[in-house]
């Protein structure tokens, strides 16, 4: 961002993230965020939890619905959603919102997460 500034250094064990060489978006993808307020993408509940893989270079569908699956029981969501994973995610209560957007991190395996 224009006239942003930063002072002070953050540092995980593969490299510091402010360093001048550090590509923004080779961070992005190895960290996580999930926010207080959800925000899930204007997709399908299984498009949502799949968008990270597949951006990744993830395209085996057999392999996409493990990851699909194995998210959303870690999330503590699969049981609720199992039958309609074709729906839209924007279509969720709060907290299960919030729990596909975790769901969404867990599935591309980021180094950290917060």
């Amino acid at each position: 961002m224009p006239g942003a500034r930063v002072d002070g250094a953050i540092a995980l064990p593969w490299r510091r993230l402010y360093a001048k060489e550090v590509s923004a978006a080779a961070v992005r993808r190895r960290i996580g965020m999930v926010f207080q307020k959800p925000n899930p993408f204007p997709k399908s509940i299984y498009d949502n939890v799949a968008y990270g893989p597949r951006i990744n270079g993830q395209r085996n569908k057999a392999s996409s619905s493990e990851i699909v699956e194995r998210s959303l029981r870690r999330a503590a969501l699969w049981d609720e959603v199992k039958n309609r994973l074709k729906q839209s995610g924007l279509a969720l209560s709060g907290g299960q919102a919030q729990r596909l957007c975790i769901a969404r991190t867990i599935a591309y395996e980021p180094d950290c997460w917060c």
